[in-house]
């Protein structure tokens, strides 16, 4: 299978990379080329650093135990808190039967480390605007928990409100609002320092209590709030450059993937995860590629793969270095070596489900929200 690495074009100074991976994300390379993805066989009689091991999982068929009464619709994103909680979100609105929506659980459920039921709450409220079709759930360092959604007025879906979901909401544990960024409907599009405009994911950096958000359904950038006040703080598109186009409601499917480093605009901003040293990395799930940032947004490297369907969402490992970025690539999960920005394994264990976002606890389980497909975990085996 052949796995495509590009990089930035030209050479970068030694200097310049130390400073940009001062944090211990050092380049292998920042050479010009259209590789493998995975790190070119030495040359003969060279010396041959350590294997990487990669993480092994197993599905674990117990996990949870959701409340007999309850049934969920499609399952979008899920979360871990700092107790190793496990948050859920869901769509009730895709329940379509009288009996099924009469059963359906609230938008977002909560089980404990063991896989129990803790609590259930969310939906529509006095004083906030909740989203029309639920997308991303995080729960941050401080324990809030930030919501977002991706409706579009004409996607034609059943049981929802004509409106643009152009809100991040960030709550307490039991649902209270602490604060909405942007107002639903509102957006005026990439340029917009107010509104997000269906935004599919967030990523609160403790370091400097930013909240990263992934606005990727409407507009095609990564836009940065100061997560207490909500003040607009910077944004930007593919390569760090200003957003390119504007997106339409409908998905647009690339065909052909072009030769070179790709487009100058993304296409479906799916996920963003912040890791502890500060790099930034963004799925681009259309245009099948994870580009790297620092926290400022200035564009560092990119791993492309276009053979499949790579870059639907990240996860970050959970050992102290954060040695692995998960990377959903369709029916599986690949591990790329943070390091180089190489695919050093695949993760693919009998009855994985094609994840739609997917996290990590303390211990470094899995846990993959599969949109019609459930929800799992994957426990780390080695």
């Amino acid at each position: 299978m052949s796995r495509t690495l590009r990089w930035s074009c030209g050479l970068v100074l030694a200097g310049i990379v130390s400073v940009l991976f001062a944090a211990g994300v050092l380049a292998a390379s920042v050479a010009a080329h259209r590789g493998s993805g995975l790190a070119a066989a030495p040359a003969a009689g060279a010396p041959q650093a350590p294997a990487v091991r990669v993480p092994a999982f197993e599905v674990d068929p117990s996990w949870p135990k959701l409340p007999a009464k309850w049934i969920l619709g499609d399952v979008s994103s899920v979360a871990v808190d700092a107790s190793d909680n496990v948050w859920v979100l869901h769509r009730p609105r895709t329940l379509l039967k009288p009996e099924e929506i009469a059963r359906a659980a609230p938008p977002v459920v909560v089980f404990d480390a063991a896989g129990n039921f803790v609590k259930a709450w969310g939906g529509d409220g006095a004083g906030f605007e909740w989203p029309e079709r639920e997308h991303g759930i995080h729960v941050d360092h401080r324990g809030f928990v930030w919501i977002t959604g991706n409706n579009c007025p004409t996607n034609g879906l059943p049981r929802v409100k004509p409106v643009n979901d152009d809100q991040v909401l960030k709550l307490t544990q039991d649902g209270k609002l602490v604060r909405q960024i942007g107002r639903s409907n509102r957006s005026t599009g990439n340029a917009d320092t107010a509104n997000v405009h269906r935004a599919a994911d967030v990523w609160v950096h403790p370091a400097t209590n930013e909240a990263f958000v992934a606005d990727g359904y409407g507009n095609t950038r990564l836009v940065v709030f100061d997560a207490d006040t909500g003040a607009f703080k910077r944004f930007w598109g593919a390569f760090g450059k200003p957003p390119g186009r504007a997106a339409t409601c409908e998905i647009v499917r690339v065909e052909k993937f072009p030769e070179g480093p790709g487009p100058d605009s993304y296409n479906i901003v799916h996920a963003v995860r912040v890791a502890r040293d500060g790099m930034v990395y963004v799925a681009d799930r259309e245009n099948r590629r994870v580009q790297v940032f620092t926290g400022e947004g200035k564009y560092v490297t990119q791993l492309v793969k276009t053979d499949t369907l790579f870059a639907r969402n990240l996860a970050l490992s959970s050992d102290p270095a954060q040695r692995f970025l998960y990377v959903g690539n369709g029916d599986d999960i690949l591990a790329v070596d943070r390091m180089k920005m190489e695919v050093a394994g695949r993760i693919n264990p009998p009855g994985i489900i094609n994840g739609h976002h997917i996290a990590t606890d303390s211990k470094g389980n899995l846990y993959v929200a599969g949109s019609t497909r459930g929800y799992q975990r994957l426990l780390l085996r080695n």
